[in-house]
């Protein structure tokens, strides 16, 4: 980052997400501990959160997003996955948090420097499990494909995350990944989207910071875009309503969440986010 607070390339969102983790973990009732948050998130870290409105500061999607997804990991390992595919995988500590089998395979993907970053400020430290780190370009469909062929060798019921990826993304860059983890190794994949309101309320409330990374994939037919491309839904929430059942949704939106549920096959123009756990099913007719 050149500019304190100022995002440069979509790879800073992941300074942001390591703080909220690192501010809930310092919780008394925190909803799950990251004691390495705070040092991936650094001085930048501070500085995006700082920059960013007061209304969006306390960052309660990003914690019940992570909140979800560490349990549908576990739930996904008790149901038989073996193996983790994190792709965009940012500053994510989970290999070192979560409760993981020592023999377990997890696979991390992001850019080069990112994982370099990463690599050094946790030198110190060692995963709980059989931890890869990649760098891939995950728009490159030849250098994708040679990634997940290798990263898959040996799987047969992989899970696949790309959390806080899609929004970034076109919608013909999300058509391709469908596409791509339609093989048989994979078994989910878990995901979060925006949607249309909040990309429109994003760039435009956060110009300044998300210039550089702009919000671009926010389907007006929600989990349908999914369903029609071969997907079914086993879990599906809104995030303001998943923060609320978490106790994380801050008290001037509780109001929003108790008067309305947005249609995640349909959410429209409303502002909000959902996170979804998918599986292979029947592309619709």
């Amino acid at each position: 980052m050149s500019d304190a607070g100022h995002i440069t390339h979509v790879s800073d969102t992941a300074r942001w997400t390591a703080l909220h983790r690192a501010t809930e973990s310092a919780r008394p009732d925190a909803l799950f501990k990251d004691p390495l948050a705070a040092r991936l998130a650094g001085e930048g870290g501070h500085a995006i959160v700082a920059r960013a409105p007061l209304t969006s500061r306390s960052g309660w999607w990003l914690v019940a997003r992570t909140k979800i997804i560490d349990d549908a990991i576990a739930g996904a390992i008790a149901d038989g996955c073996d193996r983790v595919l994190n792709l965009a995988a940012g500053l994510d500590t989970r290999p070192y948090r979560l409760d993981l089998p020592s023999d377990f395979t997890w696979v991390e993907a992001d850019f080069p420097g990112l994982l370099a970053e990463k690599a050094e400020l946790l030198s110190d430290q060692t995963p709980r499990c059989q931890l890869t780190r990649t760098a891939v370009d995950l728009a490159d469909p030849a250098a994708r494909g040679a990634f997940l062929n290798d990263a898959l060798n040996g799987a047969t019921k992989a899970l696949v995350l790309t959390e806080g990826l899609s929004m970034y993304l076109d919608d013909s860059d999300m058509v391709a990944l469908s596409s791509a983890f339609a093989r048989p190794e994979i078994a989910w994949w878990m995901l979060d989207f925006a949607f249309p309101g909040l990309r429109k309320q994003m760039n435009k409330k956060m110009s300044g910071m998300l210039e550089n990374a702009p919000f671009k994939f926010a389907p007006a037919n929600g989990l349908t875009f999914f369903e029609d491309l071969g997907w079914r839904v086993i879990e599906g929430e809104s995030l303001m309503h998943a923060a609320q059942r978490l106790h994380r949704l801050p008290m001037f939106m509780r109001p929003v969440a108790w008067l309305s549920s947005p249609d995640l096959h349909h959410p429209g123009e409303r502002t909000g986010s959902a996170i979804a756990l998918l599986t292979r099913g029947q592309p619709k007719s």
